[in-house]
């Protein structure tokens, strides 16, 4: 049954507690089926309590951002200016300037840029740039629509002129020559320099990820059953706070870490609310899995009022009026690590006490 190794290990230490305490004479006969002593103190007890109980694995993983993007120049000239580490550049923005502050732009599309870009040419590059100036409210939706979104038309030369009189450009041709602008599938978010101010404009420039967190896990191929597209998961950050998350990657493919020794398989982690994780990056955390959840509200109990019996089964100590005790066996279900609850199967009702180990 899931969870039962980390519940084995607390079943042992009540049970031994238990144990030694009918050695020292702390707990008769008389005491554990009828009434307490006379004059002893109430042991510390719990509810029994209904509700719903789910079953979460620890699991550590690493915070950071999303994507892996290699941004190369194409345009033959000097670096004169870089972005800082850490920056975010989005569509329409300048990646870097060169020679006498030329801009290179960022525009969002799939297909790298390998080719100058002006009226009648066709292809998805063409459609991806001229989707990119609607986006950016330089053109209009109608005209490439009537005209083709794959066409370089007098709308997309008109587009990519105001484009270039935004970012400064001079004497502006209404066509990109190749190097003017970097096709790539989202926001960047830069995270190191390849290039160096003075240095050659062609090839790799700056090394970035997207603007988004992930979290990244290797899960036991053992689990990957347990896994699916869109769990829900809780995540608890270095500084103790935690936040939801939802499964958005399982990977197929298994790889051996030299770290667990066991085949793994990546996991991705999308946080339901990306400002919790703020600028953290490569940031250790753990994430919970759920493992099991039960159908319904059901019988709770916490895990160390369970007292392992001989020659198996369990136990829970009833406390009832006047200090009386009483023995129920019952049978343990799902675990809830998170907080310290134990489903249990036996003649319990909702509001009885149990005995737990004095804090």
């Amino acid at each position: 049954m899931k969870g039962w190794a980390a519940l084995g290990i607390v079943v042992v230490v009540a049970a031994v507690g238990t144990v030694s305490a009918w050695r020292a004479g702390a707990l008769s006969p008389a005491a554990s089926s009828g009434s307490g002593s006379p004059g002893a103190s109430a042991p510390a007890t719990q509810e029994v309590i209904r509700r719903p109980i789910i079953a979460t694995t620890p699991l550590a993983g690493s915070l950071g951002y999303a994507g892996s993007y290699t941004v190369r120049g194409q345009e033959p000239g000097k670096l004169t200016w870089l972005p800082p580490p850490g920056m975010v550049i989005r569509q329409g923005r300048v990646l870097y300037r060169i020679n006498n502050g030329s801009p290179v732009l960022l525009l969002y599309g799939r297909v790298p840029a390998w080719r100058t870009l002006a009226e009648g040419v066709t292809g998805a590059d063409v459609a991806q740039l001229n989707h990119g100036l609607v986006d950016l409210g330089l053109a209009d939706r109608a005209d490439f629509v009537a005209l083709g979104w794959d066409y370089f038309s007098w709308a997309t030369a008109y587009g990519v002129q105001r484009l270039e009189e935004r970012r400064g450009v001079a004497d502006p041709p209404g066509s990109l020559s190749l190097g003017q602008v970097v096709f790539e599938p989202e926001a960047l978010r830069v995270s190191r320099l390849i290039g160096s101010l003075g240095g050659s404009a062609t090839g790799p420039v700056v090394f970035a990820t997207s603007d988004r967190h992930v979290v990244t896990l290797p899960l036991a191929t053992s689990m990957q059953s347990e896994v699916r597209l869109g769990d829900k998961v809780t995540i608890t950050l270095p500084d103790g706070a935690t936040t939801a998350g939802v499964v958005s990657l399982v990977g197929q493919v298994a790889t051996v870490q030299r770290s667990s020794g066991g085949p793994t398989i990546p996991v991705q982690v999308r946080l339901a609310h990306p400002r919790a994780a703020g600028s953290l990056d490569q940031a250790p955390v753990t994430v919970g899995i759920t493992t099991q959840t039960s159908p319904g509200p059901v019988l709770a109990v916490p895990v160390t009022a369970l007292v392992a019996r001989s020659p198996g089964g369990y136990v829970v100590e009833v406390v009832g009026p006047g200090n009386t005790r009483r023995w129920v066996p019952v049978t343990p279900g799902i675990y809830d690590g998170a907080d310290g609850l134990v489903q249990v199967t036996g003649a319990l009702t909702p509001g009885q006490r149990v005995v737990v180990p004095a804090t």
